[in-house]
């Protein structure tokens, strides 16, 4: 989802899971129960700001020092809890630094118009009654080309955002048909590195993963359209009246012209040609920059005395364009790189918090107490989805998520004589897609920061993620296309 040209093989090859006999489940249980309790006493009656505007990272930080003082007492050395801290953090190295090129790529294409034109043009093609369906095919169709959810949200879906809020819809419905879109296309594109990482854990090949994946995806994105489709038919929207207003004021503030989109098509092309992400978008961000000087000089003038300034001041921090519209002056403004600071301070806290579980034994206690409560069929994938679910809120990543569940469940499905794409569409569709439901994973964190809509906003209409993981349990409960291994005879 994020490099597809490294992360597989470095978690296939390197994630080692360790395994504590000293440990309890209870005290394993510990630091996620406290965890649990000071994120939800924070959020519900806080108001997310217990210990100020970084709450949620100085809790992940604390349920890291609960964590390490349970390994201490289980005589787990700080050395080893440092080493998983350090590797987590390692990890997520490249996310981060796409977070960075981001937030400048939101900086950039706002100043230069590209966002401005996406909205422009979005208007006059999209309408309230078919926008919310038409932005979940629309997301799928980029991230299936892409296999990256990442990129579709830091495009088309930026783009989406815009030209819904425009139409007066709410930003929690159309980000929830972004992301159901986009994990759509991440799961079944075999660009994907988790449509790589499942199969591989799971001991099967990519395309019959697909195949066989499709089974339960295809459904849920029928029932994720319809939906959405009966949503579009009865949305309350205000945006209808006002789209001619709209459309005047954006092209009186900006130079729209359809030139300005070959900066998102060279982007778009870059990926589809499996060019690095880091790479695509700083050449995204150089680009706009570019396009910035030749299209808007008026822009940069308004916002500096000095155009270079004024591009610079997009790249690295906040840029606010004015204009006579209110919906418009909210949505013509971008942090930069550092509108992204809190998202990547949540992330490496979340990192570190997943670090220590790790190098204590808890994550591998946790899994192997849900496989001894498989004792049917169903409890087998019962118990690899709450696996899954689990270790995205515990350790906040979702290769862990699919690299643990993945190793510890394969004998048993093959005890159970089930095929091994049984396990590998299990993960993806309890660990892939579940991780953006999660505000302290990094998929979570991610698609918050670049959408701008909390996580809390579009968890229901996030539908496609979170009725993905029940379509596998009604798919095992009547043993519905559950495939056995093939017995050969010598």
């Amino acid at each position: 989802m994020q490099d597809q040209n490294n992360i597989s093989e470095t978690v296939i090859q390197e994630q080692r899971i360790i395994d504590n006999k000293e440990l309890s489940i209870w005290e394993a249980l510990i630091p996620v129960v406290i965890l649990m309790f000071m994120l939800a006493y924070n959020i519900f009656f806080a108001g997310g700001e217990l210990l100020g505007t970084y709450s949620n990272q100085y809790i992940l930080l604390m349920g890291g020092v609960v964590a390490s003082v349970v390994g201490f007492l289980n005589k787990v050395p700080l050395s080893l809890m440092l080493t998983e801290i350090w590797e987590n953090i390692k990890s997520v190295f490249v996310p981060i630094m796409i977070l960075f090129l981001v937030g400048a790529l939101a900086g950039t294409w706002l100043v230069s118009g590209i966002i401005p034109a996406m909205v422009y043009y979005g208007l006059e093609v999209l309408n309230p009654s078919i926008f919310l369906p038409a932005s979940v095919i629309i997301a799928a169709m980029i991230s299936i080309a892409t296999g990256s959810s990442w990129t579709t949200s830091a495009t088309v879906g930026i783009a989406l955002i815009g030209i819904g809020s425009a139409l007066g819809i709410p930003t929690g419905m159309i980000a929830g048909a972004v992301i159901s879109g986009a994990y759509f296309g991440d799961k079944m594109s075999p660009l994907s590195d988790t449509t790589n990482l499942a199969p591989a854990m799971a001991g099967t090949d990519l395309f019959t993963h697909i195949r066989y994946m499709a089974l339960t995806t295809t459904p849920t994105f029928i029932i994720t359209l319809i939906v959405f489709s009966i949503i579009s038919l009865n949305i309350d929207t205000t945006g209808d009246a006002d789209v001619s207003g709209l459309l005047h004021t954006i092209s009186n503030t900006f130079h729209i012209t359809p030139y300005l989109f070959i900066v998102p098509l060279v982007v778009v092309a870059l990926i589809l040609t499996k060019t690095k992400p880091l790479i695509a978008l700083g050449i995204g961000v150089v680009l706009a920059a570019i396009f910035a000087f030749i299209f808007q000089p008026d822009i940069l003038g308004r916002l500096s005395s000095s155009p270079i300034k004024s591009i610079i001041n997009a790249v690295f921090v906040d840029t606010e364009i004015t204009t006579d519209n209110d919906k418009l002056n909210e949505l013509f403004s971008a942090g930069g790189m550092k509108g992204m600071l809190w998202t990547i301070f949540l992330i490496v806290c979340a990192m570190v918090f997943g670090g220590v579980m790790d190098g204590i034994g808890a994550l591998a206690r946790i899994t192997k107490t849900l496989l001894k409560m498989a004792t049917s069929v169903f409890g087998l994938f019962f118990s690899t989805v709450m696996s899954c679910l689990g270790l995205n809120a515990i350790a906040s990543d979702q290769y862990l998520a699919i690299v643990i569940p993945g190793k510890m469940f394969k004998k048993a499905f093959e005890d159970r004589g089930l095929a091994p794409e049984n396990l590998s569409r299990s993960l993806e569709d309890s660990g892939t897609v579940t991780s953006v439901l999660i505000p302290w994973n990094t998929c979570g964190a991610y698609q918050s920061s670049v959408l701008g809509v909390g996580v809390s906003e579009y968890f229901v209409y996030a539908i496609f993620n979170w009725l993905s993981p029940i379509t596998t349990l009604v798919f095992a409960a009547f043993h519905i296309k559950i495939k056995q291994l093939v017995k050969t005879t010598k």
